[in-house]
Parts: C-alpha cells; structure tokens; sequence
C-alpha cells in the first residue's frame, strides 16, 4: 500500500500556535506529512528562507518522537503543485482561520485542482484559541514592543526578538531522530 503524503506549505515568517496546531492535527491525517517553507518574496519576510526553515524544523524537533519522525521540513520556489509532484504528495493541507480566508483558499484549491487533477486540497478548520493569529500580527505585535509569547512558542518568540534587535538567531537545524528510514524523494 503507498503511503499517504501530504503537504503544508506556507511561509511560516514566523510559525505560530495556529501553524504548529495545523501540523500536529494535519500529521495524524497522513502517513508522512512535508512542511513546505514556500519563498515568497512578495510577502517581505522577516526571517530568510534558511532561519525559517530551521525556525520550523525546530519546533517540529520539539514535537513527540512517533509525531516528528514522520513530518519533514523543506523549502520550495516552485508552484505547490509542482513541489508536490516532486515529492509525490496527493493531498495539500490548509488552514482556515475565519470567513474570510475561505475565499482565497477556495480559489487557489481549484487552481491546483487544475493544475494537479490527482492531489486533493484538506481544509483544516484553526482550533479556536488559534483563530486569530496570524504571522503578520505577531511580527506587529514584537516591532511594537508586545508580548507575543501567547502566538508562538517560546523558541519562536526568543528568535523574533533576536531578529528585531538586529541580533543573529540560533536557529540551528537540530537532528530529528527518526523511527525508520525515509524513502528518497
């Protein structure tokens, strides 16, 4: 039987509660679960693409053993179905944290739908103490000088601070054990 892959892009600038919710609930929904760090350079990011990626694989490396050993972090500047061809994924997860962000998913999900007929979009509903988070607002909140410990996790948060400061951050790649070895991309 082949395993189900499924992937969860975004641009992660930072991961917050509401990403790392949609990554725990979204694992247990595929055997094997890639966390796409899309560039996006449009969006003006805070972090670059490698402190992000490294941002997300540790807190994916904070995760239970069972959970992290089947979820991988990589970056992509392809289109998403394109990434998800070279990874073999069939199914793109999203995150829905209100009304409003239904529109645009829906659109993008019948764009992909037309450029990869074989992979399904998933639409995971944000928990409600997760609802109102965004990545844009906690990098608001932290230029403003606000709390943000409540939106990311402690990790996240030193980093963002870091950032701001103008100060390097310790985003070293940890090492994710694994249960079994992985199948080559």
């Amino acid at each position: 039987m082949s395993k189900r892959i499924g992937i969860y892009p975004g641009t992660f600038d930072p991961a917050t509660n509401g990403h790392l919710d949609i990554i725990h609930r979204g694992a247990a929904l595929v055997d094997r679960l890639i966390v796409g760090v899309a560039v996006n350079p449009g969006k003006g990011p805070l972090f670059t693409l490698d402190e992000r990626v490294a941002l997300v694989q540790r807190e994916v490396a904070a995760l239970p053993l069972s959970e992290a050993a089947r979820i991988e972090v990589m970056p992509f500047e392809s289109l998403l179905m394109q990434f998800a061809e070279k990874v073999g994924a069939k199914i793109i997860l999203r995150g829905l944290r209100a009304v409003s962000d239904f529109e645009y998913e829906f659109q993008m999900a019948g764009m992909n739908k037309r450029l990869g007929p074989e992979v399904e979009t998933v639409f995971l509903m944000a928990s409600e103490s997760q609802q109102f988070i965004s990545s844009r607002f906690v990098k608001e909140v932290a230029r403003l000088g606000g709390d943000i410990s409540h939106f990311v996790s402690p990790r996240t948060a030193a980093a963002v601070r870091a950032k701001l400061a103008g100060q390097p951050i310790d985003a070293e790649t940890p090492t994710i054990p694994t249960l079994a070895p992985r199948a080559p991309l």
